[in-house]
């Protein structure tokens, strides 16, 4: 794997995951079918709709492979059906999105040629945590923790 000038800082440690992802989004460009949207319906609320005419449930797969989002469709043919045009397009497919750490999908429906995948995104707390300096004569290995934000209920717990 060939680092790009952005991972070659010493100051990004741990980031190769992320480099791995940015791998697979360059050999998943594809040939733009089928047409989508990304828009936003609420506060942390997300959805993707994809335009499926012609594809039914049985049709269609969604899977969640390493934060990656892949929906996969693939017609079942009719031998009965003689087409004199063939305008629409029923051709296999594969569409991945790569999702944030966290992001869930909350569902999917097919409405009218239209699939609608609806992700959550968690409200992000932020988080502290102090680490604790050792001296010589001290050899605790005592770390604190904190976070800041609301703390958990009783029933999160």
């Amino acid at each position: 794997m060939t680092r790009g000038p952005l991972f070659n800082s010493p100051l990004l440690l741990g980031f190769d995951q992320l480099e791995q992802a940015l791998d697979r989004l360059q050999k998943t460009g594809g040939d733009g079918y089928p047409p989508y949207n990304v828009e936003q319906i609420g506060e942390g609320r997300l959805r993707i709709t994809l335009a499926v005419a012609g594809f039914s449930e049985d049709d269609l797969s969604i899977q969640i492979e390493n934060n990656q989002l892949v929906i996969r469709g693939k017609q079942h043919e009719d031998g009965e059906r003689v087409f004199l045009h063939r305008g629409v397009a029923s051709r296999q497919f594969q569409r991945s999105f790569m999702l944030a750490e966290g992001i869930e999908v909350a569902g999917a429906r097919l409405d009218n040629g239209l699939l609608n995948i609806d992700l959550v995104r968690p409200i992000e707390q932020t988080r502290i945590r102090t680490i604790a300096i050792q001296s010589p004569g001290n050899a605790s290995t005592d770390m604190t923790a904190k976070r800041a934000g609301p703390s958990p209920s009783d029933d999160e717990r």
